[in-house]
């Protein structure tokens, strides 16, 4: 798999779960891999270890989300380090759950830093790089079709806000060849969500094919948003989520 042979990608949240699998999928397809992390750089590092084993260079950036200066320092990073960027993963995301009146303003700003306005300022940031053919690729969550339960109501608000992001930017970045996605997935077998859970039977019910994703078959999508098949498709929003928006 070589589609994206000399290509440079950032990925936000690339030390775990679903953005660790889309790193090393990007890596796989030839890209050279930046990826950020909060507090996990023993996970980060292992991704980073993965990614060189495959023969790409890798590197790592510990980049609080919710920062605005340290969004930015990973994307002019990147392109020190790199030499260039042409595809961003805006993956980094909190997952802050309760009801309205449990919620205060603190978690409502920790919410909106990194889910919104994170992925904003690195879209900004990274357009003063990308060329012809760059991508921009965000993660959303299916919570942002379909709230099953009580206490998601700011998590899909935030998450809701990337299909804005994303259209504006498709519009916006399209002349200049630039095309911008939204990925959201369905529940994906994760640290942090596993498919064993104590509420993943319940979970996995609400879906048409009964169970959750791997995080690979999340990468995948990505992996071909970010390649050269996907140059005619721009301002989409793409349900990885086995029919739990259905």
């Amino acid at each position: 798999m070589t589609s994206l042979n000399g290509k440079v990608a950032l990925v936000t949240g690339g030390g775990r779960g679903i953005g660790a699998a889309i790193a090393l999928r990007l890596a796989a397809e030839g890209a050279e891999v930046a990826l950020t992390y909060e507090r996990d750089a023993d996970s980060a590092a292992t991704v980073a270890r993965r990614i060189e084993a495959a023969g790409r260079r890798a590197l790592v950036l510990a980049a609080d989300s919710a920062d605005p200066r340290a969004v930015r320092a990973a994307v002019d990073g990147t392109v020190a380090e790199l030499g260039r960027l042409d595809i961003l993963v805006n993956n980094a995301a909190v997952f802050l759950v309760g009801q309205v009146d449990e919620l205060g303003a603190e978690e409502v700003d920790r919410t909106l830093a990194v889910n919104v306005r994170a992925p904003y300022l690195a879209a900004q940031a990274a357009a003063r790089h990308l060329g012809e053919g760059g991508r921009i690729i965000s993660i959303g969550s299916n919570v942002a079709r379909r709230a099953p339960f009580p206490g998601l109501a700011l998590y899909s608000m935030s998450k809701t806000a990337l299909v804005g992001l994303t259209k504006g930017l498709g519009r916006e970045l399209g002349p200049r060849g630039i095309t911008v996605n939204l990925v959201n997935p369905g529940p994906t077998d994760t640290d942090s969500n596993p498919a064993d859970g104590p509420n993943a039977g319940a979970i996995a019910g609400l879906t048409a094919l009964g169970r959750y994703a791997a995080p690979a078959e999340i990468a995948a999508v990505v992996a071909h948003l970010a390649g050269p098949d996907a140059g005619y498709l721009t301002g989409a929003v793409v349900d990885v989520d086995g029919g739990f928006a259905i």
